[in-house]
């Protein structure tokens, strides 16, 4: 096991396999999550569960915080006494998907107490988070996220973007594209069908293509087999498409097609389908043109 100590705060579905990596790779680590049950499942990984975030956070050379949106960051970090606990040098990266100006704004409040800080989204779902080959998009100083190599290693791979804030900026490309690609992979498949092919047939002929993407890989067969619990929350696909959009305004930038699929998101997330997996997007475009047909 390493000297180095390691706070993970948030183990929720991405948040626990990712601690495991960690302490797989002989870290100690210190875990916190609000609802302590989903901390408490790691205490047989080797994981030390704190009763506060606080607590967790104490020693801590390295934090990761993976929650669910800026707001709860910020609440986590700067109110909740993690802040004060941690010593100058400390590193926290938040793997949490936020927007740009809230991760700049959290990096330069630590700054002033002498903490470093990166905004590290990641990319690869459950299945990457379990495997450590998670792509991590990191915004901030090049060479604090070079001292920590050692420890994002188990995780997956990261790539230094950019400033403070570019990581988020990259994850909320990564969004786009994911959902744009779910939206079009979901709308050829009701098209096929409806023409009297098979969806499965379907994707089988085109793999190896220039369709092919692991969103045809993976989510296609999700779509095809019905299976859509979730690994991404459709919720937290609209969050980070509603996120988009704002940055996208701030830049004077008009996109069109995210704006399409993110009012398909909304209407599937108003009508039930918050918790279910983004790839759900299918059964709200049967059914809504099934509506249509009526």
């Amino acid at each position: 096991m390493t000297d180095r100590k390691i706070a993970f705060l948030g183990t929720g579905l991405m948040g626990a396999p990712m601690a495991r990596r960690l302490l797989g790779a002989g870290f100690n680590v210190s875990v916190w999550n609000r609802d302590r049950s989903k901390a408490d499942a790691l205490a047989a990984d080797g994981a030390t569960v704190a009763t506060t975030a606080a607590e967790a956070a104490e020693g801590a050379s390295v934090l990761f915080t993976m929650l669910t949106n800026g707001g709860a960051v910020g609440e986590v970090l700067f109110n909740s006494g993690v802040a004060d606990v941690l010593k100058p040098g400390a590193i926290v990266v938040d793997n949490s998907s936020i927007p740009p100006p809230v991760a700049r704004e959290h990096a330069a409040k630590l700054a002033e107490r002498g903490i470093r800080h990166i905004d590290a989204p990641v990319s690869g779902g459950v299945v990457g988070a379990a495997a450590g080959t998670l792509a991590i998009m990191a915004g901030g100083d090049a060479g604090v996220i070079d001292s920590i190599r050692d420890v994002l290693a188990p995780l997956g791979r990261v790539t230094h973007v950019g400033p403070s804030g570019t990581g988020q900026l990259a994850k909320l490309g990564n969004q786009q594209i994911v959902a744009v690609t779910i939206g079009a992979v979901a709308e050829a498949m009701l098209l096929v069908e409806a023409g009297g092919g098979s969806r499965e047939a379907f994707r089988a002929a085109i793999r190896g293509g220039f369709a092919e993407s692991r969103i045809l890989d993976l989510h296609g067969q999700r779509m095809i087999d019905r299976n859509f619990v979730p690994g991404g929350s459709s919720r937290n696909q609209l969050k980070d498409l509603d996120t988009v959009l704002a940055v996208a305004q701030s830049l004077s930038l008009h996109l069109p097609l995210t704006e399409a699929v993110r009012a398909e998101f909304a209407e599937f997330v108003e009508n039930g389908g918050a918790e279910v997996d983004h790839s759900g997007l299918l059964s709200h475009l049967e059914e809504k043109n099934a509506r249509e047909k009526v």
